[in-house]
């Protein structure tokens, strides 16, 4: 179930917690991603403590709702929020990426339970979350099913594909988060600069979406409240499925990564961990490594 007592200032208090404990998760394995688990990570403390009906000491409960993690990449920031919420010992978060560990660079359903896909080859989450969606649907089950998109991973065609099938079938059990920091790894430069273009100009995400026949609507990904309300809103929408777009700002809560793709997958040196971790005030919930 959700955790409906915590208010907006406990949810921002984990939300800090879960970004000092990523950024010490990087630097320890030597590897990983930030900038996107970053934006991400206030999206998905939402979801996690106050949105999912979830039972994180029985993560294959039947009728749980389902989160996929499309953008695998990213997978460090959902591992830090499922170990707060419950499902593994907070401590495990330091094995990531180790050559023995649940927690592997991308999402694995088969090792960590709580996962409910493995992902990381772009689009493929989503078409994995349409065909949960269509399966509740026939089998009458009344979960719904979130899934979290890139900005950038929204260059793929399967995304299309799975929104056509999606509304053609008219899936309001199915959620999109398209997390748009407006910043990937690789795409085109602007101008004069070897900075990067956003993957798609401002609204056209909302357009796309629309067009193939969602219900779409934006949200500030990083106001927590308003994020509850979109999504708890997305998940009583009947008739087609919905579409948030979350305007994120990538690196966010770092004042040195923000809206900076270098550290799209960077490790922090020994002095940018510990000017990152002063920057993040202390929830006093830390987890010793």
């Amino acid at each position: 179930m959700s955790s409906t007592a915590l208010g907006v200032a406990d949810l921002q208090a984990k939300a800090r917690l879960a970004r000092r404990e990523t950024v010490k998760a990087i630097a320890h394995a030597k590897g990983g991603h930030l900038g996107g688990p970053l934006s991400a990570m206030d999206i998905l403390t939402v979801l996690y403590f106050r949105v999912l009906n979830i039972r994180p000491e029985q993560p294959d409960w039947p009728d749980r709702d389902r989160f996929i993690l499309s953008k695998g990449h990213s997978c460090i920031a959902l591992y830090v929020v499922m170990a707060l919420r419950g499902y593994f010992p907070p401590e495990e978060i330091y094995t990531f990426d180790a050559i023995d560990s649940r927690l592997q660079g991308h999402p694995d359903m088969r090792t960590l339970p709580g996962l409910d896909m493995s992902s990381g080859s772009l689009g493929l989450g989503f078409s994995a979350g349409v065909g949960m969606a269509l399966g509740a649907k026939l089998a009458n089950r009344a979960f719904t099913t979130f899934v979290m998109l890139g900005d950038g991973e929204c260059n793929e065609g399967i995304v299309w594909e799975g929104a056509h099938v999606a509304s053609r079938y008219a899936l309001d059990n199915l959620v999109v988060i398209v997390d748009e920091n407006k910043l990937q790894q690789y795409g085109w430069r602007a101008d004069g600069s070897g900075d990067r273009r956003p993957p798609y100009p401002d609204g056209v995400l909302h357009d796309r979406w629309r067009a193939f026949g969602w219900q779409v609507s934006d949200v500030d990904g990083h106001d927590m409240d308003a994020v509850e309300r979109a999504l708890q809103e997305a998940k009583a929408v009947r008739g087609r499925p919905v579409a948030l777009i979350a305007h994120t700002v990538k690196g966010k809560g770092i004042s040195f990564m923000e809206g900076n793709y270098r550290w799209h997958s960077r490790v922090p040196t020994d002095e940018e961990l510990a000017l990152a971790l002063a920057g993040l005030s202390d929830a006093g919930l830390a987890v010793e490594a």
